[in-house]
């Protein structure tokens, strides 16, 4: 699978594209107000690369506060046709462990979805098959522990979620976080194929007796962001 323009929207671990190198950055306008920040253009192989981080440079933007439809939008405007993301989880389930990282096939949300659509649409939401096999077959290249299928849930943030929302999450999914299903569904009314790599950085709340702080998850978030560098890398080098 040969690639010309790539996005690429980075989480919680990064938050500037270090792996190519000359790239200008341009700030956008959209229908839908500013992205998160200016966007990173640059060239890795035979690609074009548009990067953006989805909390800012400085992550000063909580969850629950992201614009989603300006960033997807933006992206679109520079004729991305496929997404990759990165995004920061907690897991569900206790044999999937902080390190961990997992290319979710399915995601669910209780509340509210963002839209750019006005009219009267309905599409069915996916995650692009070839995309997260690149991603799985990259981590796989690089012995780094990823788990191949998964369920996302993602809740408002931007606090964490208590014991009792938790056990009713596991009942439903494996990891959990606050912005995918947003950016997939967006994805998915513009016509541009996405898939995420999602990081394990703790366990959710009540899935083990340690008590959960946000301090440990910024730790394991650091811990992981120089794999997430290395997988988006060598997907990159397989698509292009």
């Amino acid at each position: 699978m040969k690639i010309k323009v790539i996005g690429l929207i980075g989480g919680s671990g990064l938050y500037e594209p270090s792996f190519f190198g000359k790239a200008i950055q341009k700030t956008v306008k959209t229908p839908f107000g500013s992205p998160s920040d200016k966007l990173w253009i640059g060239e890795f192989e035979n690609a074009r690369i548009v990067f953006i981080p989805r909390h800012g440079r400085k992550h000063s933007i909580p969850a629950n506060r992201v614009n989603h439809e300006a960033n997807l939008w933006a992206l679109k405007k520079e004729k991305v046709t496929h997404i990759m993301t990165t995004s920061s989880s907690g897991s569900l389930r206790k044999d999937i462990r902080p390190g961990y990282f997992v290319v979710p096939d399915d995601f669910l949300c209780f509340w509210n979805i963002p839209t750019v659509r006005k009219d009267v649409h309905h599409p069915t939401p996916s995650l692009d098959t070839e995309l997260r096999s690149t991603l799985i077959k990259a981590a796989k290249k690089l012995g780094i522990k990823t788990v191949a299928k998964g369920t996302y849930i993602q809740t408002m943030g931007p606090r964490l979620e208590t014991k009792a929302e938790i056990r009713f999450f596991k009942n439903f999914g494996d990891i959990l976080g606050m912005t995918m299903a947003s950016e997939a569904t967006i994805a998915c009314e513009l016509g541009i194929k996405y898939a995420s790599l999602c990081s394990v950085d703790n366990y959710c709340n009540g899935i083990v007796p340690i008590s959960l702080t946000y301090q440990q998850i910024v730790r394991q978030q650091k811990e992981n962001s120089v794999m997430i560098a290395s997988i988006i890398k060598t997907t990159m080098e397989m698509l292009v």
